[in-house]
């Protein structure tokens, strides 16, 4: 559980880099406070990058145990990118090279594939 004294320090987080290290250094015990830390990160990174960063890092470690913490940053990641530097990078790392062959399928199976997707390629038929 997160003392008071870094949560304090969390909260003075300015982008999210500080929360996203937090993650990446005490993966195996801040399972607990998953929901703080990305409550945190939503409030502070307003890029994205950092929560996309951190969906990746999950998604690495444990892709089916931390699944429910990547979905939800992922959906934030996809709000708050909008200039569409971090989502790309999603793409092939969460579904693999032929994802794009793949997009009728991946949409309507996974509804944050979908919105990525449209987002990317906006001109695209799905």
């Amino acid at each position: 559980m997160i003392d008071e004294n870094l949560k304090k320090q969390l909260d003075a987080d300015p982008d999210g880099l500080a929360t996203y290290e937090y993650i990446a250094n005490h993966i195996e015990t801040c399972g607990e406070d998953m929901d703080l830390l990305i409550d945190n990160m939503e409030r502070v990174d307003l890029t994205g990058q950092f929560i996309i960063s951190a969906a990746r890092y999950l998604h690495a470690i444990d892709a089916e145990g931390f699944a429910p913490y990547i979905d939800r940053l992922v959906a934030m990641g996809i709000d708050k990118d909008r200039e569409r530097r971090y989502l790309g990078a999603l793409m092939e790392q969460f579904y693999g090279a032929d994802y794009a062959g793949r997009a009728a399928e991946l949409s309507a199976a996974d509804n944050n594939f979908r919105r990525i997707y449209k987002r990317l390629f906006p001109q695209s038929a799905i």
